[in-house]
């Protein structure tokens, strides 16, 4: 099966999971600087959860660069990582609407994690399907950032029912690791150009 159709319904779900997020931050009553204090924790949450939907789709975007057709388990695998990423908008809301509690840190923290684990779980499908010597499998290497983050999740969700200053910290350090650009893929693609 050709990867485009894949590839544009997974294009079209993170629109949506960004139209969804941006539609929850609601305009202050009041026309002064002081009235957007109000909305400043949802905002915070929005951005966060912004920046790490792009880095999914950035890195799904350069994954999906390297595979050539998908089998139905890689179907099922990214609709498995759309699942996760699709409950984003709602642990958004909860946590940045109650000023970042205990509980709704940690299940933000728990989604992330869950994330995490089905983008991994689409890559070594897609490892399975093209060969431990296809290029995603050459390229990725030791894929240290991807084994470290859901440790990094784990210890957020465990700091987060300790402080949730600890485990919102952890998040954003986990969204910095991964905002940095991974050239990883990209340079082997330009490597096999050569």
């Amino acid at each position: 099966m050709n990867k485009g159709r894949m590839e544009a319904f997974t294009d079209g779900v993170l629109a949506i999971i960004i139209t969804i997020m941006v539609l929850e931050l609601k305009v202050p009553h009041g026309g002064e600087f002081k009235h957007l204090q109000i909305v400043l924790p949802v905002f915070g949450s929005y951005v966060l959860s912004f920046i790490y939907v792009a880095i999914y789709w950035n890195n799904h975007h350069h994954m999906m660069q390297t595979v050539k057709q998908v089998s139905g388990s890689i179907l099922w695998a990214n609709i498995h990582l759309l699942f996760w990423l699709s409950l984003i908008p709602f642990v958004t809301g909860w946590m940045g609407e109650n000023d970042f509690t205990t509980a709704s840190v940690t299940l933000y923290g728990v989604v992330l994690l869950c994330a995490a684990i089905a983008y991994f779980m689409l890559q070594n499908s897609i490892i399975k399907n093209q060969g431990k010597e296809s290029i995603l499998a050459s390229a990725l290497g030791k894929d240290i950032k991807g084994k470290i983050s859901p440790i990094l999740y784990i210890c957020g969700i465990v700091g987060a029912l300790i402080d949730v200053r600890i485990g919102g910290a952890i998040f954003i350090l986990v969204a910095l690791l991964w905002l940095i650009p991974d050239k990883r893929i990209e340079n082997k693609l330009k490597e096999l150009s050569h």
